[in-house]
């Protein structure tokens, strides 16, 4: 089943990727509105990675994690 999902996302990032392509070279109007919908898809995940890792430095630093463990 989990392969089945993986295989339809890593599909629609493909097809995604086509259109935004196809809209570079001015593809027809719903080629741009899929090529809009995956860059800002994009965006978002790419949003949330950078906070992600802020987050994550955040807690290390609140944790005492990072200093390479000397205690002094």
């Amino acid at each position: 089943m989990i392969v089945l999902v993986l295989s339809a996302v890593l599909v629609l990032a493909v097809v995604g990727c086509g259109c935004v392509v196809w809209a570079a070279r001015g593809g027809p109007r719903w080629v741009r509105g899929i090529a809009a919908t995956t860059l800002a898809a994009g965006e978002l995940v790419r949003g949330a990675q950078r906070s992600g890792r802020k987050r994550s430095a955040s807690d290390q630093q609140f944790l005492g994690g990072g200093d390479g463990g000397s205690g002094d």
